[in-house]
């Protein structure tokens, strides 16, 4: 069974998830870290539950979901999981965050693997399908376990509400095509999202605005 771990990270109040299981193996979504104490509350809880993380995964390649990419790479050698679609936007940090007013520059590490449509992703006992869900960036991704009912959806979908389409890559038509595709999903499924509190497909399919079954 599966147990996440949720640090908000950054002044956008990025979710970076620690995914573990009873392998003590564990998988980092999104770290957006960009300070020390942020990097620090992420290693203290590896440390303190005793985890090996293996797999440093991307749901898209927008400045705050990536910031730590190279802390994560530095401390634990994980190169990261991105969507091919996206590369040039991670590439590309230390510009996309100067439209945000920040002046901190990044250095990122070479991308591990690039991921598409129907691949797969795993550690410990867990695998991760991966689903293209273009809308709110081109690369963006959802990785998502039917076996325990649990998709990290980073921004396209949140509780409430949908990424916004008005960035570089953007669309809205793509955006709505993509989570009718998760609106597919049993309503049970578990939605762990880039920003904000999680939520259910089913809480989303008859509360959130944006969507219709």
């Amino acid at each position: 069974m599966l147990k996440i771990k949720t640090i908000p990270c950054n002044p956008l109040g990025t979710n970076c998830y620690i995914a573990s299981d009873e392998t003590n193996e564990c998988m980092i979504v999104d770290c957006g870290c960009m300070n020390q104490m942020e990097q620090d509350a992420i290693s203290s809880y590896i440390t303190a539950e005793n985890l090996k993380p293996t797999l440093y995964v991307l749901t898209h390649g927008h400045f705050d979901h990536i910031m730590g990419s190279q802390w994560v790479f530095d401390t634990y050698n994980l190169q990261p999981v991105i969507c091919d679609r996206d590369v040039e936007v991670y590439k590309d940090i230390n510009n996309d965050i100067k439209k945000f007013g920040f002046t901190q520059e990044f250095k990122m590490p070479i991308i591990g693997r690039c991921v598409n449509d129907n691949d797969e992703v795993s550690f410990g006992s867990h695998t991760f399908k991966v689903f293209n869900t273009p809308g709110h960036s081109k690369g963006s991704v959802v990785y998502y376990c039917p076996e325990e009912s649990i998709a990290f959806s980073g921004d396209t979908l949140f509780r409430g509400s949908i990424g916004r389409t008005d960035l570089g890559g953007g669309s809205m038509f793509q955006i709505i095509q993509s989570l009718r595709m998760l609106m597919q999903w049993p309503d049970d499924t578990r939605i762990l999202p880039g920003h904000g509190p999680e939520t259910t497909i089913g809480l989303e399919g008859s509360t959130n605005p944006y969507l219709d079954r």
